[in-house]
């Protein structure tokens, strides 16, 4: 069972500064779906997988085309423990971006 489903606030720390994303992921029939609204757009998660983290918690992983500030593919990998989410993400050959995040309060 996963504990993705719900949204999250995620801070991104890029290299033009910190972003702040919503990501709303929700449970479905044919397995986890979910989005991501920044304040130029929002864009549709896909390929969202879940799983046991070696360390305990659940390993997620995502990838998102965006096209605001600039247009990427983007892949992440992240560590969701409780209401915490850790990770990364990577654009290409661009440096890493480190990610954290709180689930949203209902």
């Amino acid at each position: 069972m996963t504990t993705i489903p719900g949204t999250w606030d995620l801070a991104l720390k890029t290299p033009i500064g910190t972003l702040k994303v919503e990501y709303r992921f929700e449970q479905t029939a044919d397995g986890i779906c979910g989005t991501a609204t920044s304040t130029a757009e929002t864009v549709r998660l896909e390929n969202i997988t879940t799983g046991p983290a070696a360390n305990g918690g659940e390993h997620v992983t995502w990838q998102q085309r965006v096209t605001k500030p600039m247009r990427l593919n983007l892949g992440f990998d992240v560590i969701v423990s409780g209401d915490t989410m850790t990770g990364h993400s990577r654009a290409g050959r661009l440096p890493r971006t480190h990610v954290t995040g709180q689930r949203a309060q209902s």
